[in-house]
């Protein structure tokens, strides 16, 4: 194990995510102000689990597991597996359904004092316009639109396709005044086309990425672990990836705000998408592992962010890395 490894290891031991703190850096994404950069990513937070850890309401924004116009099982198990520095899963978007929660999670979120990032899961064009419909007057602050999560059967070729992502948009937009982030996927061969599609018709910003498609074998029985066959692959293996197609994309366009996630471990992961040019960064399987990870993380950045006063008035004002550059 490396000196920085150790280093890190020992931080994790002794953090404690439930000492009150404020951190001293925002950022501010489509018009929403995160009190830090850093917020959960859909589908890693569970608001009865975390709150043992750390209060909601400290963070950027919390995005909530994807929800849909009726109770999902997901898929069947086995639905995760380790792969070397990252997992594979393959859950399926199990949740149980939008009205209860609108009538559980989101309102205790919001009475907590949490930036909510609601996420909306659909099969269809019509299943998305359904939740959108329910959540437009909603306390949800943002609506994050998956278009992209490879463990559903439907639904997910809509974020590869930028002729039926601009049909949804259109579909959409119309329902609510909410900001609509849209989640892009890394499983195709040039993910600009599917960002100027969610760009041009109606998306207030751009939420990537979402797990690549892979799989592992059981070698002993020669058979797939997963039951579903594939998953998607998570964690510290996808990050240089999520990192190129971040400011891939910052660099086509240089306003529109982006919402990176990806392998994020550290305040110096979290540095690195900002200086691709995210304005926000979100945290998945670090909190599968560590449930206080997001706090440790944003805590992390805000002392690096310490030192990079540039940056920081930048994301401050909604701005990105290549305004301070310019």
């Amino acid at each position: 194990m490396s000196a920085r490894e150790t280093t890190t290891e020992l931080q994790h031991v002794h953090f404690d995510a439930t000492e009150p703190r404020t951190f001293r850096h925002g950022t501010v994404v489509a018009g929403v102000p995160w009190k830090s950069p850093i917020g959960t990513a859909a589908g890693t937070y569970n608001l009865d689990a975390c709150s043992v850890y750390y209060n909601p309401a400290i963070l950027g924004a919390v995005s909530t597991k994807g929800v849909s116009p009726v109770p999902w099982e997901g898929n069947p198990a086995p639905r995760t597996a380790e792969t070397p520095a990252g997992t594979v899963n393959s859950v399926g978007l199990q949740n149980p359904g939008v009205d209860h929660y609108l009538e559980d999670d989101l309102p205790r979120l919001k009475a907590m004092g949490a930036t909510v990032v609601s996420n909306v899961a659909g099969h269809s064009d019509d299943d998305f316009a359904e939740v959108v419909e329910k959540l437009a007057k909603s306390e949800a602050d943002m609506l994050e639109i998956n278009v992209s999560c490879p463990n559903v059967k439907s639904g997910t070729s809509v974020g590869k396709d930028p002729v039926a992502l601009c049909t949804l948009l259109k579909r959409l937009r119309p329902l609510t005044d909410k900001p609509l982030i849209i989640k892009l996927t890394p499983n195709v061969d040039d993910v600009v086309p599917i960002a100027r599609a969610a760009i041009e018709n109606g998306a207030d910003a751009v939420s990537l990425i979402n797990t690549f498609v892979g799989m592992r074998i059981d070698t002993h029985t020669g058979r797939p672990i997963l039951a579903n066959v594939t998953g998607g692959v998570s964690g510290p293996a996808v990050h240089p990836m999520a990192v190129a197609m971040v400011y891939k994309i910052r660099q086509a366009f240089h306003d529109f705000p982006i919402i990176a996630m990806g392998g994020t471990f550290s305040g110096d992961d979290a540095l690195e998408f900002l200086y691709a040019g995210a304005n926000a960064v979100e945290v998945g399987s670090a909190a599968l592992v560590d449930p206080a990870a997001p706090v440790r993380i944003a805590t992390e950045l805000d002392e690096l962010l310490d030192s990079r006063p540039e940056l920081a008035d930048a994301l401050a004002v909604g701005k990105n890395w290549i305004h301070v550059q310019d």
